[in-house]
């Protein structure tokens, strides 16, 4: 009850199942307060990366001909969970990722997951070792399945799995299949379910591609006018801006509290938590909001969840609760700018940024103040 009223006095990030490989084992992005992974918009991939990403969605046609709706949040989806984009890895302007990455050993030893031996299938070509079989590179291919779907799309005449280029173009041709149609959100999921048969991994996967899906394109505004329009440009003023644990005001940004229920202090970082970012863009039309979510949920029309996110409007406040229905639980809350997406300081570590509105989960429905 403690860390709930400390969560329910600042802002917080939402508690999301972190899904790791259950062949593959390797930890994925700062899960810190129990909630989302840092992450959230192509500022958070590595150039050459997300370079990657794009060139394989090109390609991917000219091996899988049939193929509808490959697009580069996809594979950083993908690529997020697997490898959290090579993030620590020199990256090489040739796409060659080193130190290589190496998932744990398939030996049915139950680390990482794994429960099923998988016998070497390279010499360890690959994976670096001939006793046994382990995936490997950004996107984690066991050997056996990169001999089937590896191409060279760097032309450096190998099809490397450690090389960025050639495993985010062997994803793409992974997750096509013989011609999928990935812009049907079944055919996605049975397409992530092909590459790991895990219902919490799919789940995963697909909150990162609806994430990096909404952070690609920016919201439109050209219907927004007024009072909203002011509200709604003070908050994407703001992208960029780091969270910080009990920061942010009237004025702007400002330095934070300590401290999280996880130790996280906001002391020594100047930004915004949630609460703090919807307070600041609402006094640009002089309308001064409470310091937190959950009182915040009492101001202006509520909207009741019960209606669904498409009841909301550009401008409106986004909240989401530990239990729904019962706003002393309001943990989070966002500005709506339409399309399904939100202005969101998500967490500590993070950077206010624009978010799907399933990016946190206990949707609590909104409030409209203009």
């Amino acid at each position: 009850m403690v860390a709930l009223l400390m969560f329910a006095a600042v802002c917080c990030a939402a508690p999301v199942g972190n899904a790791i490989s259950a062949y593959v084992g390797l930890k994925t992005g700062a899960q810190g307060d129990g909630g989302i992974a840092e992450g959230g918009s192509a500022a958070d991939i590595p150039p050459r990366m997300l370079t990657a990403y794009k060139k394989a969605v090109q390609q991917v046609g000219k091996y899988v001909s049939k193929c509808q709706g490959m697009r580069w949040p996809i594979l950083a989806g993908i690529a997020k969970v697997e490898s959290n984009h090579a993030i620590g890895r020199n990256i090489a302007d040739n796409g060659d990722i080193r130190p290589k990455i190496y998932g744990v050993l398939l030996d049915g030893s139950g680390q990482g997951g794994n429960t099923t031996v998988f016998p070497d299938t390279d010499g360890g070509r690959w994976d670096g070792t001939a006793t046994g079989e382990r995936a490997v590179g950004p996107f984690q291919f066991l050997p056996s399945t990169w001999e089937s779907i590896g191409k060279d799309a760097n032309r450096d005449k190998t099809a490397d799995p450690h090389n960025a280029d050639d495993a985010a173009l062997g994803a793409a041709i992974y997750l096509c299949g013989n011609g999928r149609d990935l812009t049907k959100r079944s055919q996605l999921k049975a397409a992530i379910l092909q590459y790991n048969h895990s219902n919490e991994y799919v789940a995963n996967v697909l909150g990162w591609i609806d994430q990096y899906t909404a952070a690609a394109k920016d919201p439109d505004l050209k219907n927004v006018s007024g009072k909203v329009r002011t509200v709604t440009e003070a908050a994407l003023s703001q992208r960029g801006v780091p969270y910080s644990w009990g920061g942010g005001n009237a004025r702007g940004p400002s330095r934070g509290i300590c401290c999280s229920p996880s130790g996280k202090s906001g002391a020594s970082i100047k930004g915004f938590d949630c609460s703090g970012l919807t307070l600041y863009a609402y006094a640009k039309v002089g309308i001064s909001l409470p310091r937190t979510a959950a009182a915040q949920a009492g101001v202006g029309q509520r909207i009741p969840a019960s209606l669904g996110t498409g009841a909301l409007k550009p401008g409106d406040l986004v909240f989401y609760a530990y239990a729904p229905g019962r706003d002393s639980t309001i943990y989070h809350v966002g500005i709506y700018t339409g399309s399904g997406q939100m202005i969101n300081a998500a967490r500590p570590g993070t950077v206010i940024r624009l978010d799907s509105v399933n990016a946190m989960s206990g949707y609590a429905g909104g409030a409209r103040l203009l």
